[in-house]
């Protein structure tokens, strides 16, 4: 279904475009930087979000309220640095605080994805864009991804297109994809420049005119991260919403490994609700099989073990996703030491964050496996009134495979291999699309 202006006001309280003007409010002040802290000031809003989250799935209602208290109560400004009036939170603990608000809802923790990819690439532009668009986010706006194209694009290359009409750009194009955005203030639009190569990003209001966003995504699983399509027709962009982007860039570098490790954050959430809802249905059973030891499940040892395996797969997931973490500040801290933060950085990058960018590679390959086998083993402790769908309790491995498939394993693996092998870094193209050439024939 469309997202009308009407709408989105009626779901929105604060205000659709939050301006960097004097006085304007910011939503971080007093928030904490450290996880602990952070972890109370959120526990009663992700408890109402996670208390909520079956019901909200069974009856694919999106979770429009849950996100706005998460709005209201700074959640978009953790990753602002505190010299911008930010908590400056680190990565590590803003993935530990998405891990628990994975665990509570993942399709609320997935759809701020995009958001922080924006605030993440912020650090890396121009001051004027930094003076432009911090405030906003301060004051408690955020900002959708509309990136992917279905089809007709050549891989590396891109469809929708920003073209200069007197003091600003101009806008179209069609997505696929734009997670999040139904839920945000504005969406950032990879775009090619009307006869240029390369890619840029158009960061567009999404009430804007010539904005259309469709809540049309038909997965089995993640189905309420307002992902669909997006079209926009002739929609103006202004001089400060349009953002360059260099591949090969520490921006670049940082972010695609930052995108990635968001979903993987994700997945060890969900790990973890898997445990929780196993834990939670063998304690309270009474029933047991004939085929068994006669014990109630909670004293069988092969349920015991079952659940065991299962702790074991979410706790090492979350671990993995943890240490990928810390590799990324340290990545973005030996960037900023390196002065590779600024648009004028001409050396060469450091070496950690490209060994950054391989911690996420590694845990890319590892994670959504452990994750699948958390929520598939779920069914080894119950039985088959564990598949009733009032129970919801294949939603885990629903939204697991789901967000598995964003990046495939094969594609990750043979990147880890050629690099450990061969020394050859992992290389992304500009934008997905149409293969360039037919493989051999079969």
């Amino acid at each position: 279904m469309s997202q009308s202006t009407a709408e989105k006001a009626a779901t929105t309280e604060h205000l659709s475009r939050p301006g960097p003007e004097a006085g304007a409010a910011n939503l971080a002040e007093g928030l904490p930087a450290s996880y602990a802290g952070l972890r109370e000031h959120f526990a009663p809003v992700f408890a109402s979000i996670a208390a909520g989250a079956l019901e909200r799935d069974l009856e694919r209602r999106l979770p429009r309220e849950e996100v706005r208290r998460l709005d209201r109560a700074g959640f978009g400004t953790l990753r602002v640095p505190a010299a911008h009036g930010g908590p400056g939170v680190s990565i590590e603990d803003f993935t530990r605080l998405l891990i628990d608000l994975a665990e509570a809802d993942s399709n609320i923790a997935h759809l701020y994805r995009s958001h922080y990819g924006f605030v993440e690439s912020l650090r890396f532009l121009p001051g004027r864009l930094q003076d432009a668009w911090y405030p906003r986010v301060l004051a408690g706006a955020t900002v959708g991804n509309a990136s992917t194209e279905k089809g007709g694009n050549a891989l590396g290359t891109l469809n929708t297109v920003l073209t200069r009409s007197g003091e600003g750009w101009v806008l179209n194009g069609r997505k696929l994809y734009a997670t999040g955005s139904i839920f945000s203030d504005y969406t950032r639009v990879s775009a090619a420049l009307d006869g240029e190569d390369g890619r840029r990003f158009a960061v567009v209001a999404t009430d804007a005119p010539g904005v259309t966003l469709e809540d049309d995504w038909d997965g089995f699983g993640q189905k309420l991260t307002g992902t669909g399509t997006a079209l926009f027709e002739d929609v103006t962009v202004p001089e400060d919403a349009v953002l360059d982007r260099t591949a090969g860039s520490a921006e670049a570098v940082h972010e695609a490994a930052f995108f990635q490790l968001v979903l993987l954050a994700v997945l060890a959430g969900i790990a973890r609700a898997a445990r929780r809802d196993t834990v939670a249905t063998i304690a309270t059973r009474k029933r047991t099989f004939n085929t068994g030891l006669g014990l109630p499940f909670r004293e069988d040892p092969l349920i015991q073990e079952a659940t065991g395996r299962i702790s074991a797969q979410a706790f090492t997931a979350e671990a993995t996703v943890l240490h990928a973490a810390r590799a990324l500040d340290a990545g973005i801290q030996a960037a900023i030491d390196a002065g590779a933060n600024v648009p004028e950085f001409t050396g060469t990058l450091p070496g950690a964050l490209y060994e950054s960018e391989i911690a996420v590679e590694h845990a890319q390959v590892t994670v959504p496996e452990l994750a699948l086998g958390a929520a598939q083993d779920l069914f080894l402790t119950v039985g088959a009134s564990a598949t009733s769908t009032s129970k919801g309790l294949d939603r885990h491995w629903r939204n697991a495979q789901t967000v598995a498939t964003h990046n495939p394993i094969a594609f990750r693996a043979r990147a880890l291999g050629d690099y450990h092998i061969n020394g050859i870094l992992p290389e992304g193209l500009n934008a997905i699309g149409d293969a360039k050439t037919a493989g051999p024939a079969a």
